[in-house]
This record gives C-alpha cells, structure tokens and sequence, in this order.
C-alpha cells in the first residue's frame, strides 16, 4: 500500500525531550476521522469490512486517516519495547498512612481501613438546598444499622430487589445488570442476618451490596462478557480472587453487572443486554465498558462494585455518572478469574459512591498472595483529617488539561484551584509529550491483545453471535500488524521514561477525567450498537496512562455541566502511591461535597427517612 502511504514520523529519543512548561513539544489533539454511524449504515459498515479484498484497503484507509501508521506502525522509534506496564516495589514515603502487617485475612484488613477513616458514622453529601441534596449511604451506614437492629441484611435486600424490578421495567429501563439471581441474593443476605444476630459479622462489609462487572467470574453466574456467546464457550468455575475476598468478608454479591459487548466501547450501549442509562438522566449513555457498575452505584442500589479497567473502563464510567472510581498499580490487585481481553493494559477496579468506601473495598480485595518477600508494602490512608498531607505538588499539562468541553475546563480549573486554596497545594506545570501517540499505541495493544485472547472461540463462532460494532471493532483489532504492536510497546518505554521524570518533580498528575460528559442515547443504537469514535476519543483522553503504564488513578466527582451531567477530575500517582491518591481524592471530595446532587433515578435502601 505504498501509494497510499504517509511520511513516517521520526522519533528523537526519549532523553532528549523537553518536558518542561516551555517544551516546543506539539501537543496533537485527536482529529479522528469518521463519522458516527449506527442501525442499517453499521450493518453496511460491517459487511464492507469483512469483504476479503476491500475491507482491508477500508481499514487500511481508515488507519491512515487516524495517523495509526504515521505515528505509530510506520514510526523510527529509537527505544526498544517494553511490554508490560508492570513495576518493581518502591518504597515510596507516604503522608500520614498506616502500614498494614503483611499476612492479614481480607476481613482483618477491612477492620484496619475501617479505622482509618473519619468518625462520622453516616455520609451526608447534600447540597444547599434540601431537595437536591444527595444521602449516599457508605458501607459503615449499613454495617452500622445491621449491627444495631434497625434493620436487616434481608430487608435491605428485598428492597434492592425489588429496586432492580423497577429499574428493569419498561417505565425505566435502566439496563443496570445482565443477571441477577434473586434466590441467591435472599440465601446471602439471611446467611449474613443471622451472623449479625449472632454477633458474628465477618466484617464491616457483611450484609453490604456489591456488584460485579460481568467481566469477572462470580459464582453461580455465567460470565458473558457482555456478549450472547462466551459465557457458554468458557464455562465459570469459581469466583475471581477479588471476588472470593469480599465474599470472605460477608458481602452480598448482588449479580453481574452489565458492559459494553467485550469491553470494546466507551458508551455502554449493548444490543444483547440493554444500553445502561445514567441515573442523572436516562436518555444519557452510563460510559463504559463498566457501565452497568458505575450505575449501580450512581443510584444508591450497591455502596460499591467491581469494574475492569483496560483503558478508563473504570474511571470513565465513574465520571459519567459522578461517582468515585478507582485503578490501582498494576500487579496491586489479582486478574485471575478476569476475563483476559488486555493482558498487559487491564486491571480490576473498584467503583464507589464515596472515596471512604473506596477504601474499604480496596483493602479487602488487594492480592497478598504473593509470597511476603515479593510482595508490595500495603499502605492505608489515614483520612480522619482531611489536612493530614501536606506541601503535595499537583503537575498539569495546560495544553492536555484545556481539551475538553468548556464545562469541564472550567469545573476542572476551579477544582483546582480550591485545592490550592485550601490546602497550600502547589500546580507544577509540565509537558507530557506525544498524548496522541500513547493513545493510538494503546489501542493498537488492547486491540491486538483482546483478538488474540479471543482467538481460539472467535475461530468456531458465527459472526451473527456478535453485536455489530463489536465486529466492526474485531475487524480493526484483527488487522494490526506485528510490526505495529510492537512499535506501540516501544512508544510504552519512552511514556515509562517521560512519567518517570515528571513524578521526580510532582506527586501527581491531575487532568479531568474525560474531555465530554454524557451524550445522549440515540434510538438507532440500540439494536446494532453503534460507531462514535469522536465521542470515544474525547471520552478515553484522559484515561490511557493509567493502563499503558500500569500508573495508579483514581477521578472524583467536582460539579456538574450546564445540563446537570456530572463531571469527574482525575489524579494519577506515582506506582504504588494509592493511599496518596486516596488522601487527595478524600480532600477534593470534601471540598466538593456542598454541590453534590441526587441522581433522578435513586433508590434509599435504608430508608432513614
């Protein structure tokens, strides 16, 4: 295809870029080129591109056109590859934390986050007025009305049942889960009353709802994928390891949240499943890929879930619908029994209506199965005073920070600024070069990763089996070339080195945490899925260190947008540092809690009123 081809972009190393405020380093914002297409046009699509001939010049177009082969398959990258985004054990000093010893149960680490936060037993997050003020029950509000007697773990469950209903109906048809079995939601809950009778609760998250992306084994539930298919073809065996956790610690397991098809979209829009719509306004997209997590949460039917983060499938999701989400550093929390779409890029996340819950999930579901000499140091965030950390340096791209939607920009910057106002936080100014480039070697990977992964079930499966922009996606992951994968994995070293070098200079890395907020849902979507890669790549922009690198980060709701969508600001920390990204999203969410607004579709499982 030389006719076609483009110059090749030449790379200088990666030493000798400029990543200060004055760096002459140009910043690409994406210019993707395709329209949106969705019903009969996706169709059309779909079939041009599994033409054997002229389906791969199609996507070969279509490659150029987004500068995937100049910057990235064609490029003269000096730095060899770096395939995965894992990292040795730093010991990082950390402000005002407590150091967990190393062989505690899940439940005995809960007890210890437990203590780590403030003493207030119940989370009021309301805003001036009354009527929009929003009551988000935390873990310790259920814990703590369990163990007193003013209700129940079966009450609360037949409640959030009979939510679920609700919200499945044709009057709302929210979309928030795949399956949910109510016998064994019931035979949980009144395993847990009765230990609360007895006196004997696990933890502090016995009796507590969580939802489970449907990406992740949970048994007695198939694991689908958001597919029709893949839950049959590899059959469900037991419980993911994080999922055992919070199992050992007496949490309900509430069902399988819905996703977008095989975690290859950002809209959560799934033609097998139902679109998950957001709570704040159900003609608008939940985001994805866990979107169905981020929902359940946003409308107070679980305090906190699971989600899977391959590229902002967590966080993403999270902002959308103005709730916490939370990644990790890759190797902090255990993949096995997750699907493995994204080897080197995806990681297990915890989504939550408050960082505090935050917490508490984090601690009961971190691997610590290593053996003691491998394993990294466990810190915890001691948050009972949001002014416990000081003199922490935030880094900000202006460039990168300003390409967002002007709602967002200016929510975003004034966050920012009551930070600075209110703790004495420094904003360092940096370059982060070649943004653009990570996110097209990132979808090259996970692409590439997620086909290959497939591989032996897509070989005996009928195409028909498959929602219609997943294929159109399959088609674009299965026409990467080695070449371009690997290109892609050299771009991850010089991003390795670039972040390394900003993190000698700030604690973190702040942005917002998508460029729109939530567009609407389009009736022609919902049977065939559909194709918004411009609304994709502003929703993914903010998202791609996190997994392409293996870095920690976490978004935190800070306002809303003319419309009254919600909008999520993001901090990305240094590997390992989670109980300091913790203590900062605990600060902003403090700061912000005065303007949080009830979601339109919310459900009051303790009914205090």
């Amino acid at each position: 295809m030389g006719l076609f081809s483009s110059p090749a972009k030449v790379y200088k190393p990666a030493a000798d870029v400029d990543l200060g405020p004055g760096s002459d380093e140009f910043y690409i914002s994406p210019n993707v080129k395709a329209p949106r297409v969705a019903g009969l046009l996706v169709k059309i699509f779909v079939w041009i591109l599994e033409m054997p001939i002229i389906g791969q010049i199609v996507l070969y177009i279509l490659k150029k056109d987004n500068l995937i082969n100049k910057l990235v398959s064609d490029a003269d990258i000096p730095e060899p590859p770096l395939f995965t985004a894992t990292h040795n054990w730093e010991d990082i000093p950390e402000q005002n934390v407590v150091l967990t010893k190393p062989d505690l149960s899940a439940a005995e680490r809960v007890q210890e986050a437990v203590g780590c936060l403030p003493a207030r037993l119940e989370a009021t997050l309301a805003g001036d007025e009354p009527s929009l003020g929003l009551k988000r029950w935390t873990i310790r509000d259920f814990y703590d009305a369990y163990s007193s007697g003013e209700t129940t773990p079966v009450q609360v469950a037949t409640r959030f049942l009979a939510a679920v209903k609700e919200s499945s109906g044709p009057g709302l048809n929210m979309a928030f889960f795949i399956s949910c079995a109510p016998e064994d939601v019931m035979r949980q809950a009144e395993e847990s009353t009765l230990r609360y009778q007895r006196g004997a609760p696990l933890s502090a998250l016995d009796g507590v709802l969580v939802a489970v992306k449907d990406e992740i084994d949970c048994a007695p539930y198939p694991t689908t994928g958001g597919t029709r298919w893949l839950g049959a073809a590899r059959r469900c065996q037991a419980d993911a390891a994080c999922v055992a956790q919070l199992r050992a610690c007496g949490a309900v397991l509430a069902g399988k949240a819905n996703m977008h098809e095989l975690g290859a979209g950002t809209s959560g829009i799934n033609p097998h499943h139902g679109s998950t719509r957001n709570p704040y306004n159900a003609g608008k997209i939940a985001g994805g890929s866990s979107s169905g997590s981020a929902a359940v949460v946003c409308a107070g039917l679980c305090p906190v879930a699971l989600g899977v983060d391959g590229g902002g499938s967590v966080r993403m999701p999270a902002a959308l619908c103005g709730v916490v989400g939370f990644k990790p550093t890759a190797g902090r929390l255990s993949s096995a029994g997750v699907l493995p779409l994204n080897w080197t890029v995806g990681i297990p996340g915890i989504l939550a209506g408050t960082v505090e819950d935050a917490v508490i999930a984090y601690s009961a579901i971190v691997d610590q199965s290593q053996p003691s000499y491998l394993r990294p140091e466990l810190n915890l965030p001691q948050l009972k005073s949001s002014l416990s950390i000081n003199n922490i340096k935030l880094a900000k791209y202006a460039k990168w920070f300003n390409d967002s939607a002007e709602d967002i920009r200016s929510c975003c910057d004034k966050a920012l600024k009551t930070l600075q106002a209110h703790y004495g936080w420094q904003t360092v100014d940096v370059t982060i070069p070649e943004i653009e480039e990570m996110r097209l070697a990132h979808y090259v990977t996970i692409g590439s990763e997620c086909t290959t992964s497939l591989a032996k079930y897509l070989d005996k499966l009928k195409r028909s089996e498959i929602g219609w922009d997943a294929r159109v996606a399959l088609s674009v992951y299965g026409s990467f070339s080695s070449r371009a994968y690997l290109n892609s994995q050299r771009l991850r070293n010089r991003q390795m080195y670039f972040h390394k070098e900003i993190f000698k200079t700030a604690d973190v890395i702040v942005s917002p945490m998508t460029g729109v907020t939530a567009y609407t849902l389009q009736d022609d979507a919902f049977d065939t899925g559909e194709l918004d890669y411009i609304n994709g790549a502003a929703l993914v922009r903010y998202s791609i260190a996190g997994n392409f690198l293996g870095l920690p980060a976490i978004t935190v709701k800070v306002g809303y947008d003319k419309g009254g969508l919600p909008i999520g600001l993001q901090f990305i920390g240094r590997p390992w540092s989670e109980a300091t990204l913790l203590h900062i999203a605990f600060a902003m969410q403090e700061a912000c809690a005065k303007c949080y607004k009830k979601p339109v579709v919310f459900y009051d499982l303790l009914k205090k009123e």
